[in-house]
This record gives structure tokens, C-alpha cells and sequence, in this order.
């Protein structure tokens, strides 16, 4: 008796807010007008409080931290990590008054012959490939979308079997204007730190990162791997928000000593370079607000 009663005057809420609202509601537990015009997405638990402890005039809606970083208004909303959960918030924030998104968190780096990629360093990618599982539904969803994006065939296949998984592999970029401001603003604090216009690797299987996996990035010049940067670059395209990402690389897959599934120790830069790209962000923040707004 009493859950339906639950039920009953849940259903008649309902009535009184549109779907959209609704949606915002349900993930995010606040309001869409509770949420500022620039988004800060970080996925993992250690850079949600970093940036946490940056927040000036902190107010708490639901899952949305509101406030200032160097006197320009952000929400923080940490997406948890992966390719689903970055497009469910994206979803969100699409329905708020949201026009610019920074996803600012952790990848993978990977040495090849072109540029040395250390722990500590930051990447700011040009390009996302989109091997996650989510981005295909999208562009099955709007197949507009694959005529506006390039693509490669998968490059496994040279090396492999391969028995599922994506054939073609689509290429998601940032805004452009986002992704050099960071540039500029992160070469100007870290010069020797900060790798711009990189090739960002998009993949929904850390666990599945082996050495054949990543000799394979590193025939195609890969330079990081990341969990969700693909689909924030696809939907950004789609739902005409501008979006790019601010990773700091904390493991070299691959690599003897600092490989995070094989190896023991923790490189003394890894937490370093979270702190560099949460000051690269917050640096270029009101060039951001005032360039693009």
C-alpha cells in the first residue's frame, strides 16, 4: 500500500515536469538550472577531490559542485569512468543550459619513435579514436555522423583475427578553439611538461591492454590512452557543445617498471601531473569563458 502510494504521487510530479527535466533529475539528482554554462568532467574519485579543493563559494546540488575557479562559474560533475557513463552525463548536460565541456583526468601514455611520453606529462589531445563500444550505437543512431567523421579500418586486423569488435574505427576531435587555448595556457606554465595535438586512443577494456595491444597503437602513433574522451568529442559534434580534454599520464602501458598491470611501484610524477593540468585548466578558464561563450 504504501509504495503505491510512493508511486501514485510520484507519477503526479511527473506530470508537472517535461522528460528533459526529467532525465537531469534522475542522474544527476538536481535541477537542469542548477547547472553553469562550463562543465568540468572529471571520471576517477582522486581528481574529483583535487579539483574539489580548488572550488571557491562551493555549493552542492545533487551530484552537481557548483562554484568559481579563478572567479569564472563551473560545475563540477564527476562522469565515473568509461564511454556509458561519459555519454549519460553528456545526455544531461545537452538538456541544461551547458555550452562547454573539460573533461580533465587520467590516460595511458605510449612511447613511440615520434614523441617521448613520460609519467606527469600532459596531454591534450587533436583527435580521438572511438574503439569503445559506445560511439558505434551513436553513429548507428544518426548515421549522418559518419559523413562528417573520418575513419580508418581497425588496425588490428593487420595482427589479428579479428573475431568482434570495431572494424572501422572513427575518428571524434575537440573544439578547436578549446584544445589550443589549453595548448597555449599549459605550454606557457609547463613548457617541458605539456604535449599538445596528440592521438588519443578511446577504449572500454583497461584490463585488455597488452603488449600486442599496444605495439599496435604505436604502428599508427598513438601517443595516450583514454576511457571517454571519444564519446565527449562525438556528442560535443552532435549536440553542438565544445568540448576537449586535459589528461595527465600516470602509467605507460607496456612499459617494464610503470605498466599498471604488472608493475609494483608508483612513478613519484604520476601525482604531479594532476596537479600541473588542474593548473593548466584553471589558468586558461576565463580566456575559455571569454572566448568562447
Amino acid at each position: 500500500m504504501l509504495n503505491r502510494i510512493k508511486s501514485e504521487l510520484l507519477n503526479l510530479g511527473l506530470k508537472f515536469i517535461s522528460v528533459d527535466e526529467k532525465i537531469v533529475r534522475m542522474i544527476l539528482e538536481t535541477n537542469p538550472s542548477n547547472v553553469n554554462e562550463i562543465v568540468i568532467l572529471p571520471a576517477v574519485k582522486m581528481v574529483m577531490q583535487k579539483i574539489l579543493k580548488k572550488l571557491q563559494n562551493k555549493r552542492i546540488y545533487g551530484r552537481v559542485y557548483n562554484g568559481e575557479l579563478n572567479n569564472v562559474k563551473v560545475s563540477i560533475i564527476r562522469s565515473l569512468i568509461g564511454a556509458p557513463n561519459c555519454a549519460i552525463t553528456v545526455e544531461c548536460l545537452k538538456r541544461c543550459k551547458t555550452k562547454i565541456i573539460i573533461r580533465i583526468d587520467v590516460c595511458g601514455g605510449i612511447e613511440n619513435y615520434e614523441r617521448k611520453i613520460n609519467i606527469g606529462d600532459i596531454l591534450i589531445p587533436e583527435l580521438a579514436y572511438c574503439d569503445d563500444g559506445t560511439t558505434p550505437q551513436y553513429i548507428r543512431e544518426h548515421p549522418s555522423l559518419a559523413n562528417d567523421l573520418d575513419s580508418i579500418s581497425s588496425p588490428f586486423v593487420k595482427f589479428q583475427n579479428l573475431l568482434t569488435g570495431n572494424q572501422i574505427v572513427f575518428i571524434s576531435r575537440p573544439n578547436l578553439i578549446l584544445k589550443d587555448l589549453l595548448i597555449n595556457e599549459g605550454t606557457l606554465l609547463f613548457a617541458d611538461k605539456v604535449k599538445g595535438d596528440v592521438n588519443l586512443w578511446t577504449t572500454d577494456a583497461l584490463f585488455c591492454e597488452s603488449l600486442d595491444f599496444v605495439r599496435v597503437l604505436q604502428s599508427i602513433n598513438i601517443h595516450g590512452i583514454d576511457m571517454e574522451s571519444s564519446v565527449l568529442f562525438l556528442l560535443g559534434a552532435l549536440y553542438n557543445l565544445k568540448t576537449s580534454s586535459i589528461l595527465s599520464v600516470t602509467d605507460l602501458p607496456g612499459d617494464q617498471n610503470y605498466d599498471l598491470l604488472n608493475s609494483k611501484e608508483i612513478h613519484p610524477g604520476m601525482e604531479n601531473g594532476i596537479d600541473y593540468s588542474i593548473k593548466v585548466l584553471i589558468k586558461a578558464l576565463p580566456k575559455i569563458k571569454y572566448s568562447l561563450l
